[in-house]
Protein backbone atom coordinates (compact mmCIF):
# COMPACT_ATOMS: atom_id res chain seq x y z
CA UNK A 1 0.00 0.00 0.00
CA UNK A 2 1.21 3.37 -0.83
CA UNK A 3 2.31 5.56 1.47
CA UNK A 4 -0.61 8.71 0.34
CA UNK A 5 -3.38 6.11 1.93
CA UNK A 6 -1.28 6.10 5.29
CA UNK A 7 -0.97 10.14 5.54
CA UNK A 8 -4.87 10.05 4.26
CA UNK A 9 -5.88 8.04 7.43
CA UNK A 10 -3.32 9.80 9.64
CA UNK A 11 -4.79 13.28 8.26
CA UNK A 12 -8.48 12.06 8.54
CA UNK A 13 -8.28 11.10 11.97
CA UNK A 14 -6.17 13.83 13.63
CA UNK A 15 -5.58 16.51 11.24
CA UNK A 16 -3.05 17.45 9.19
CA UNK A 17 -0.72 19.29 11.61
CA UNK A 18 -1.47 17.02 14.60
CA UNK A 19 -0.91 13.99 12.39
CA UNK A 20 2.39 15.29 11.23
CA UNK A 21 4.19 16.21 14.54
CA UNK A 22 2.49 12.76 16.05
CA UNK A 23 4.26 10.59 12.69
CA UNK A 24 7.44 12.91 13.79
CA UNK A 25 7.56 12.25 17.28
CA UNK A 26 5.83 9.56 18.80
CA UNK A 27 7.70 6.69 19.42
CA UNK A 28 5.57 3.23 18.65
CA UNK A 29 6.60 -0.08 20.69
CA UNK A 30 5.06 -1.94 18.19
CA UNK A 31 7.36 -0.66 15.58
CA UNK A 32 10.50 -1.56 17.35
CA UNK A 33 10.83 2.17 19.58
CA UNK A 34 11.16 3.93 15.87
CA UNK A 35 8.50 6.68 14.96
CA UNK A 36 6.10 6.22 12.08
CA UNK A 37 8.15 8.91 10.40
CA UNK A 38 11.19 6.31 10.54
CA UNK A 39 9.32 3.16 10.10
CA UNK A 40 7.93 4.56 6.67
CA UNK A 41 11.54 6.11 5.75
CA UNK A 42 12.81 1.87 6.40
CA UNK A 43 10.17 0.57 4.21
CA UNK A 44 7.96 -0.68 6.13
CA UNK A 45 3.95 -1.47 5.15
CA UNK A 46 2.70 2.02 5.68
CA UNK A 47 -1.29 0.84 6.17
CA UNK A 48 -0.44 -2.93 7.49
CA UNK A 49 2.22 -1.92 9.97
CA UNK A 50 2.53 1.78 10.68
CA UNK A 51 -0.87 3.02 10.64
CA UNK A 52 -2.06 -0.05 12.44
CA UNK A 53 0.81 0.24 14.86
CA UNK A 54 0.10 4.11 15.19
CA UNK A 55 -3.82 3.99 15.64
CA UNK A 56 -3.58 1.20 18.46
CA UNK A 57 -0.80 3.27 20.28
CA UNK A 58 -2.98 6.10 20.37
CA UNK A 59 -6.39 4.38 20.86
CA UNK A 60 -8.22 4.94 17.57
CA UNK A 61 -11.30 3.66 17.68
CA UNK A 62 -12.16 0.27 16.06
CA UNK A 63 -15.05 2.30 14.10
CA UNK A 64 -12.65 4.80 12.63
CA UNK A 65 -9.61 2.78 11.73
CA UNK A 66 -10.34 2.72 7.95
CA UNK A 67 -11.26 6.14 8.11
CA UNK A 68 -15.08 8.01 9.16
CA UNK A 69 -16.58 6.13 6.42
CA UNK A 70 -14.66 2.64 8.30
CA UNK A 71 -14.54 0.99 5.08
CA UNK A 72 -11.24 -0.78 3.94
CA UNK A 73 -9.88 1.21 0.76
CA UNK A 74 -10.28 0.20 -2.79
CA UNK A 75 -6.55 -1.14 -3.29
CA UNK A 76 -6.49 -2.90 -0.19
CA UNK A 77 -6.68 -6.38 -2.10
CA UNK A 78 -3.18 -5.43 -4.43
Amino acid sequence: MRQSEFWNLVDGEFGAARGRLLAREHVLLDLGGRTAEQALADGDPPVRDVWFALARSLDVPQSRIWGSDDAPPRSRGR
